[in-house]
């Protein structure tokens, strides 16, 4: 059922205590009870799954209060740092060891031995006259030198310059010290260690340390002046091959030196003696006090020093679970005052009750495994319920949620932060429903919901509310949680629409798809129909907009409202083309029978297709309880006076009970009496929709709907606006007048009713009274 249809009976005081019958006790306990029991279950799982910690403060200071009396330390304790500042200054020890390098002495001389062998081949290879010979010395060492290149090796003055000056680089720089440039860009010291033996270590400016290219520049300078570009670069080139490191980095001693510096690290922040007075009478209690004064009490609690631990243990357990039973209370009583369909209905309030222990169970591994906050799962239930129900009900649950999570102890130390980002990750997922509309878009969601927690992280460390060397990880878990959350709450909709009965607006949407097969029989056996019924859609919509209705709703409702027609289509006028009307030959009796029949048959085939409840509804309530006046009056005239049974010449109903179908009936009526209106001013078409809204009411078909006055005069405004449009007058051609105009027989207006049955005739107001669905004007 739409939850718009949902509505709590309320019993007055008066009427319970003058007559206060057993049934209605018991069902108010039962009602009110279950919802009661469901709400301190969840404040008792809440508190058993995140127990407070002893605080123990056996003196009650709390920060920002004053010390009545010295507190002196009855045991020698350490007070810890807090986790994060030991995590922040390891890795500062790590970053500041400078890394350790093995010296490889016979590097040079290996290097000047194969550039030897080198340079003889070259020689033999010259002075043999084979022109290809040097090339095959270049491809037996793999090579590759271009053309320009190797010529210059051919040339016996360029060689006598490229050979020595290689040979002296490898002799005199390649000693000082040349590293892998890799190596050395991943550390940030100013220094480096070089270890020459088992025994012999020194330590250098890094900038003494070479890197390749600072080699091969040095290289290059030992040329003579003048050298040509080619030169250098041939240099250059045959350095690169023949490059052998003298300094090759000790992966393993590095890394042992790191660990050793961020073990040395202390994780604590200071030691006080045993009868050293933490603080003294009238001194402020400031946070590092306040953490100074729980070290003493968890010292003097694992020695069994403290009295009555137990007693206050209590106490603590039961204030902690009183908080949450409070925090939970605000989102209940806000179901209570200002949501009764959602209190009403215990499918719903159990489903809710089910999101928030799925969120509280899931805060369980986050916590003690030490993940990030931004993973809580916040953004799927805000989702979820946002989905099926609206934004500003999610907004208010996102809202408890955040807060909840903050006070629970492990947030303890960062209650600022996780509030912050809570809130506005879950505030984010529930205000950007809106741009979700299809399953496909959970990609939108996930991206909206990421930069909103991408914000408040950037604040947060702006602020330095939250350290600033892990924000753009906080921010990838957040992306991956609002992705996943998307993802995982458009999987589980489903489920829970068969839980709740709720359709949702991405279900809506997939059954307004044309190739539905009741759409797609309805286009193809009834051409008519579903042209009317994408026109009344379309007004439908708009005035469900402008009253704050679900326009997506009216839409698609609409859609299927005249389904029943196309099982006898040409029973119908809009089906009937060439004019002739079978219902010619029919009594009035059988006619309504099967004017009647659309509603119930349509009914059923929207059973047998599995059609929601929700849109089934608009088959049922489209005609309310309306009489089929003009086979009513047809039938009167024909039986001259013999009893008649009103109930067979009215629709079934029930009449409509949800705005949307309310605004369904009216645009139904409205479309199908403006359809026949003979020259559509705006002025008669606005006084014939107040007729048709006037008769609706009169005849107590929206007495049931929640519709009011000022909502349905905005309907007919609308109505107006867009009627005007479609049905204005249009000129007649001279050339085409002779096809344009009416004959003098359909002058009375052809159209007659929305179902077809006959021509109805002009009333007074030059409108038609077409009687039932389409507009029962009283002319």
């Amino acid at each position: 059922m739409n939850r718009s249809q949902e509505r709590l009976r309320v019993v007055s005081v008066g009427e319970m205590l003058s007559s206060p019958p057993s049934g209605v006790w018991h069902q108010g306990l039962v009602h009110h009870g279950a919802r009661i029991l469901l709400l301190l279950a969840l404040a008792v799982l809440i508190t058993v799954l995140f127990p407070p910690r002893p605080s123990l403060r056996m003196s009650g200071h709390a920060v920002g209060t004053v010390a009545e009396a010295d507190v002196v330390a009855q045991v020698r304790f350490d007070v810890p740092r807090r986790a994060d500042e030991v995590d922040s200054q390891r890795r500062s020890a790590r970053a500041a060891v400078a890394p350790v390098f093995n010296f490889r002495a016979e590097a040079s001389d290996t290097m000047v031995a194969r550039l030897d062998r080198f340079f003889a081949d070259v020689d033999s290879a010259l002075a043999g006259g084979d022109p290809e010979g040097l090339d095959r010395v270049l491809a037996g060492r793999s090579i590759a030198l271009g053309s320009p290149y190797r010529d210059l090796l051919r040339d016996e003055h360029a060689l006598a310059l490229i050979r020595p000056t290689a040979l002296r680089a490898a002799r005199e720089i390649l000693p000082a010290g040349v590293a892998d440039g890799a190596d050395l860009s991943e550390y940030g010291t100013t220094s480096v260690n070089i270890r020459e033996g088992p025994e012999r270590e020194r330590l250098v400016f890094r900038s003494a340390v070479l890197n390749p290219t600072q080699f091969f520049d040095r290289a290059v300078q030992l040329l003579p002046e003048g050298a040509a570009p080619e030169v250098q670069q041939t240099l250059r080139l045959l350095l690169i091959h023949f490059l052998d490191y003298s300094l090759e980095l000790n992966g393993t001693a590095t890394q042992v030196r790191r660990d050793d510096a961020a073990n040395a690290v202390s994780t604590v922040e200071r030691t006080f003696l045993e009868s050293e007075i933490i603080v003294r009478r009238g001194e402020a209690i400031t946070a590092q006090k306040a953490q100074e004064l729980d070290a003493h009490e968890t010292a003097l609690a694992a020695r069994g020093l403290l009295t009555e631990a137990d007693e206050f243990q209590v106490g603590s357990f039961l204030g902690a679970g009183l908080i949450n039973l409070l925090l939970l209370l605000v989102f209940g009583l806000l179901l209570f005052f200002f949501r009764p369909d959602v209190y009403s209905n215990f499918r719903w309030v159990l489903l809710l009750g089910l999101l928030i222990a799925v969120y509280v169970m899931a805060m369980v591994p986050i916590t003690r495994n030490g993940l990030a906050w931004e993973l809580l799962p916040v953004t799927f239930v805000a989702f979820a319920v946002a989905v099926l129900w609206d934004g500003r009900l999610a907004l208010v649950l996102a809202l408890v949620l955040a807060v909840l999570s903050a006070v629970q102890p492990p947030f303890s130390g960062v209650v600022a932060p996780v509030l912050v980002t809570t809130l506005v990750g879950g505030a984010a997922a529930a205000l950007s429903v809106r741009a979700v509309r299809r399953r496909a878009q959970a990609w939108l969601f996930g991206a909206i919901v990421a930069a909103a927690y991408g914000f408040a992280i950037l604040g947060l460390t702006l602020t330095g509310a939250r350290p600033s060397d892990d924000a753009l990880v906080a921010v990838g878990w957040a992306a991956m949680n609002a992705l996943v959350s998307a993802i995982l709450a458009m999987g589980v909709l489903p489920v829970f629409e068969l839980l709740t009965g709720i359709t949702t607006d991405q279900t809506l949407l997939e059954w307004a798809d044309p190739n539905r097969s009741l759409l797609k029989r309805l286009s193809m056996e009834a051409p008519g129909t579903y042209a009317h019924t994408i026109n009344v859609a379309n007004l439908a919509e708009a005035a469900a907009g402008a009253v704050g209705a679900n326009g997506l709703l009216c839409r698609v409702g609409l859609y299927y409202h005249d389904v029943g027609k196309m099982l006898k289509p040409h029973y119908f006028v809009e089906n009937q083309p060439d004019g002739r009307n079978p219902h010619d030959r029919l009594k009035p009796d059988t006619s309504a029978a099967i004017v009647k029949e659309h509603v119930t048959e349509g009914f059923k085939l929207a059973q047998d297709a599995n059609v929601p409840a929700v849109i089934s509804s608009f088959i049922l309530e489209h005609h309310g309880t309306q009489q089929i006046g003009f086979f009513w009056e047809k039938a009167k005239e024909e039986e001259d006076g013999k009893s008649l049974d009103p109930e067979d010449f009215r629709y079934p109903g029930p009449r409509p009970r949800s705005k949307e179908t309310a605004i369904a009936m009216l645009a139904d009526s409205a479309e199908s009496a403006t359809r026949a209106l003979q020259d559509p001013t705006q002025e008669r078409v606005r006084d014939l929709i107040h007729s048709i809204v006037a008769a609706k009411i009169a005849d107590g078909q929206l007495d049931e709907s929640p519709l009011t006055l000022a909502e349905i005069a905005l309907i007919q405004e609308q109505f107006v606006k867009v009627l005007s449009g479609i049905y204005h007058h249009r000129i007649d051609y001279p050339q085409t007048k002779h096809l344009t105009e009416a004959p003098a027989a359909d002058a009375k207006g052809e159209a007659g009713q929305d179902d077809g049955v006959a021509p109805a005739a002009p009333s007074e107001n030059g409108a038609t009274d077409v009687g039932e669905e389409e507009a029962e004007v009283t002319g």
